[in-house]
């Protein structure tokens, strides 16, 4: 699959997202004031916040799709990081929102003050828990099929979501039943959902702009392949690092010190060509030839 094909896959499921989003997020925010719930309103908020995340995963797919230039030689898939970079920022923001207004009504200690929710702020936390799991299902796919970090993200970020409305479900219920301090708890727990979920797109986004080295179970079936090539007697070195979503792959392979130039080269050849041909998200693979002692 062409790098255009990916980008197509990617603006279809972004455009998907976004329309969902803002659809679940007016109905969830109208439910949440109708209802009189805290806990829904700021569900509706995160929710919201994914349309914003959305067009940042968008931006940051369209710009690491262009080719090298004078600029960028190496391409530009690290701006896929920034992108979800940002969206980690965001989301983390959103989320520290959300748990100073449910934190201020906790320690408020007015708590017979508090709106009981209506039945209305229950529908509307089923109905975001069964569309945000079914959309976190549905992006997680084509984020593996295109192994996309910023969309991955953005599924994680639709997960969050559906986490945050069961919180919402349980706080809404709780209220209804006796505890309107439900409602408020159910806010702060929302925050920690969105705030680990900020935390893990992050650091998987900064392994990938710091040439952090690719998974140790890639690396071994790498090593098995080299040495699968024919007329390969070792490996002296074998290093390897991710950039955005692609791999760099440096190799020292190990050769007859009685080998002609041309002969030598051709294995070389081959093992470039069997790390391309095994390894598709490999951008790069450098082969270097030592002799036998």
């Amino acid at each position: 699959m062409n790098s255009q094909d990916n980008s197509k896959i990617a603006m279809r499921v972004s455009v998907i997202s976004i329309v969902v989003n803002l659809l679940l997020s007016i109905f969830k925010l109208l439910a949440g004031i109708i209802a009189h719930s805290g806990a829904m309103i700021s569900d509706a908020v995160h929710s919201a916040s994914d349309v914003f995340s959305t067009i940042i995963v968008i931006i940051g797919v369209r710009i690491s799709e262009k080719p090298s230039d004078d600029d960028h030689p190496y391409g530009h898939e690290r701006f896929e990081c920034v992108a979800s970079i940002l969206l980690a920022i965001f989301l983390a923001a959103t989320g520290l929102g959300i748990g100073k207004t449910g934190l201020d009504n906790i320690t408020s200690g007015n708590y017979a003050g508090l709106a009981v929710p209506g039945i209305l702020a229950l529908v509307a936390a089923v109905s975001s828990i069964i569309i945000k799991e079914a959309m976190y299902w549905y992006t997680r796919g084509a984020a593996k099929k295109i192994n996309s970090g910023a969309l991955m993200a953005d599924a994680w970020h639709h997960r969050s979501d559906a986490l945050s409305s069961i919180g919402a479900f349980v706080g809404i219920l709780g209220a209804r039943l006796g505890f309107p301090i439900s409602d408020s708890i159910a806010s702060l727990i929302i925050c920690l959902f969105i705030l680990k979920a900020a935390y893990d797109i992050f650091m998987d986004a900064v392994d990938k702009t710091v040439d952090k080295a690719c998974p140790e179970e890639v690396v071994s079936e790498m090593r098995d392949t080299i040495l699968a090539c024919e007329n390969v007697r070792g490996i002296d070195l074998l290093r390897t690092r991710l950039f955005g979503s692609r791999m760099y792959v440096e190799v020292e392979i190990i050769l007859d010190g009685e080998l002609r130039l041309v002969d030598a080269h051709d294995i070389a050849e081959q093992v470039h060509d069997a790390i391309e041909e095994h390894f598709k998200d490999v951008k790069h693979c450098t082969v270097h030839v030592n002799p036998e002692e």
